[in-house]
């Protein structure tokens, strides 16, 4: 079933904000056009109680100029881009700098700010967001039209993202939502047991770039090859934070390289104190597992409260950070008549809780 309204709150947007519900007997997602972003995500632990597992703001307005991009679609090319600057074809094309001197997840006005077009599906379990960026856009060449489709199947959440363009160009398209099985208000994640199959990852420098190296897990932190809490060995990653002050490590904001082609499962969440679980799947090579270790401070859902570091997780799938620069790892080049594909599936499931001591 999908239900839309308009937001009347939103009044310092560049225009109202359109709300999609789509919900069945198990779970419930709240969805909006600004951004084409994921607001909330309900899902039940063993015993049918519900909550909202993703992180977001206290209001609509505030969504929409997020600066951690909760729950949104980023692009054209999220992650990283060293010095904002790449060369295709032999043109050098210069991209805004908007996080110190590189380029971040689309620059200054990204795909996360902008207003998508929104068009519910027929069978009322999915809705689809299209945007269409023109060639020049931020700096990036080539007309793209991108779409993003929500779709809700049993106690599966897919979200497809697709683009075309007129001309060669770059894209990297991420559902950049943070989530937090425990409920979104529930405190940090670090008890969340992480198996990820991926058994090497792309070590990264003081800007949080990769090096260029590909580096195995075997010995390391980020070995989660077999299930481990996600604040296990925390304490051991090194993260200079891209220049930014914390007093404490911020821990994972990396790059792991799948093992596998194609849609595949690639991973499994579970929170031991209710039982809920989530199953990824993808068709990309990497992913991005950021543990919110700068989120302190940041406003919350509920009026008035803040979020505290760690307080949740992203399962960015994705080609890998500022591959315009490095050969060997997965092409970024999208050219006239390919199409651009990146899937990811959400299975939520649950089981019986850890007991508590």
């Amino acid at each position: 079933m999908t239900t839309e309204t308009t937001s009347p709150t939103a009044t310092s947007t560049p225009r109202a904000p359109h709300l999609f519900t789509l919900e069945n007997d198990s779970i419930r997602v709240v969805l909006t056009d600004a951004g084409a972003r994921l607001l909330e995500l309900w899902v039940p632990d063993a015993a049918g109680e519900r909550a909202d597992v993703v992180l977001g703001r206290d209001t609509l307005a505030n969504a929409f100029r997020d600066p951690n991009y909760m729950g949104s679609t980023a692009g054209r090319y999220t992650n990283r881009i060293r010095d904002g600057r790449f060369t295709l074809d032999a043109t050098t094309y210069q991209l805004e700098l908007n996080e110190g001197r590189n380029h971040l997840h689309g620059g200054f006005d990204g795909f996360d700010r902008r207003f998508w077009d929104a068009e519910p599906a027929t069978d009322g379990n999915a809705v689809t967001f299209r945007l269409i960026s023109a060639d020049g856009d931020g700096g990036y060449p080539g007309e793209l039209r991108s779409a993003v489709e929500y779709r809700l199947t049993g106690s599966e959440l897919s979200i497809t993202m697709t683009a075309t363009t007129d001309a060669a160009t770059i894209v990297n398209l991420v559902n950049h939502s943070y989530f937090n099985l425990g409920g979104h208000a529930s405190g940090d994640v670090l008890s969340h047991q992480l198996e990820l199959d991926a058994p090497f990852y792309t070590p990264v420098d003081g800007d949080l770039l990769p090096t260029g190296e590909i580096l195995s897990v075997e010995g390391t932190p980020f070995d989660f090859r077999t299930p481990k809490a996600i604040g296990r060995d925390i304490g051991e990653v090194v993260n200079e934070a891209a220049g930014r002050d914390v007093d404490e490590a911020a821990g994972y904001d990396h790059n792991w390289i799948l093992a596998g082609r194609g849609l595949r499962t690639v991973g499994r969440v579970t929170h031991p104190a209710s039982g809920r679980t989530l199953d990824l799947a993808t068709d990309q090579a990497g992913v991005q597992l950021y543990v919110g270790g700068y989120l302190g401070g940041v406003s919350a859902k509920a009026p008035l409260t803040e979020y505290a570091p760690f307080a949740g997780f992203t399962l960015e799938t994705q080609t890998f950070p500022d591959s315009p620069h490095h050969s060997h790892f997965p092409s970024p080049v999208l050219r006239a008549g390919q199409q651009y594909r990146n899937t990811m599936v959400l299975t939520f499931g649950a089981t019986t809780p850890a007991a508590h001591e």
